[in-house]
């Protein structure tokens, strides 16, 4: 292989969940006039948003070649124990929010420590959370709607500041910290290590087990976050939030480069990857493709996008 071809392939590697995105976008703006609409790319970025920040967290996991499959059910329980203290028990906002935003880290480590010190696979581990913290969801909501927490509470989902929705502005900082950590800290690089190659970084020096339970904290803290955003933006906390979130977080991960094999990719290519997603989402719907129609292609969407995960990874292996 020359040069010449080395480069283009590194640059189709390194930009072409990019391109897609802008290719996405060019072809829907030619089917329908209203996709380009300002009004239009706004509710795209704030549908967007909420599964943008779950899909960060995500990545960490997946970075170390792990999963977290219970996402989806702590985002739905921490923004009904957030309204719920509000509603229910009469808390200050700013307390309940935080009291959730706890939970949700704790329910992290106890994803960490069930898979580093139970030995218990990560799939397996948080498949298990999931199903608990959906079913805690379910009792603590008794199955309806948590509402009436108030506009201070509403304005955090619903609010905007100049004309970017709050989760916009929120999701930015995020992916901002989330980039920091990754790409310029000592932790970010335990954690490529780890995903590299596990018995490599331990015995360069890593706490593996450490690393592992900060990771799955960061996952389950950006899902309580994204379910108080999304409580917030529905006016009222639903039991059966997040429901397919964690497919749609780890379809955004993935699209954006992140192996699920771990040790590559990273939060910029993660937010790109949820944005091809959200703007497939709304073509779709603006195209009035069925509801049954979208999960299929979904579906092939992200086979597509595993396929391709597993081929670059030989192509960068015989490189």
């Amino acid at each position: 292989m020359n040069l010449k071809e080395t480069d283009i392939k590194d640059f189709l590697r390194r930009y072409s969940v990019a391109m897609i995105l802008l290719i996405m976008v060019i072809s829907l703006s030619l089917f329908s006039w209203r996709f380009l609409r300002p009004a239009n790319l706004i509710n795209i970025s704030l549908q967007t948003s909420i599964v943008a920040i779950v899909a960060i967290g995500m990545t960490f996991t997946i970075l170390t070649g792990g999963i977290d499959l219970s996402v989806g059910s702590v985002m739905a329980l921490c923004g009904a124990l957030a309204s719920g203290c509000i509603v229910r028990n009469g808390f200050p906002i700013y307390t309940a929010i935080l009291l959730a935003l706890i939970i949700g880290v704790g329910i992290g480590f106890l994803n960490g420590l069930l898979i580093v010190k139970g030995n218990i696979p990560p799939f397996v581990a948080t498949l298990a959370v999931m199903a608990i913290s959906r079913g805690l969801t379910l009792v603590y909501t008794q199955g309806r709607p948590i509402s009436g927490m108030g506009d201070d509470f509403v304005y955090w989902g619903s609010g905007k500041i100049g004309v970017l929705p709050v989760p916009v502005i929120i999701l930015f900082i995020i992916f901002l910290i989330s980039y920091i950590i990754l790409r310029h800290t000592r932790f970010g690089l335990h954690i490529y290590a780890i995903g590299g190659n596990e018995e490599t970084a331990r015995l360069a020096g890593i706490n593996n087990d450490k690393s592992k339970i900060f990771v799955y904290m960061i996952s389950s803290f950006t899902a309580a976050l994204a379910g108080i955003l999304l409580t917030a933006r529905l006016w009222s906390a639903q039991p059966n939030a997040g429901v397919g979130l964690e497919l749609e977080a780890i379809a955004a991960t993935v699209l954006g480069g992140t192996s699920l094999m771990g040790g590559y990719g990273g939060t910029g290519g993660t937010v790109v990857g949820a944005f091809i997603m959200g703007v497939l989402a709304n073509g779709l719907n603006l195209l009035e493709i069925t509801a049954d129609y979208q999960r299929v292609i979904k579906g092939i969407i992200f086979i597509l996008a595993v396929m391709f995960d597993i081929y670059t990874k030989k192509e960068k292996k015989k490189g």
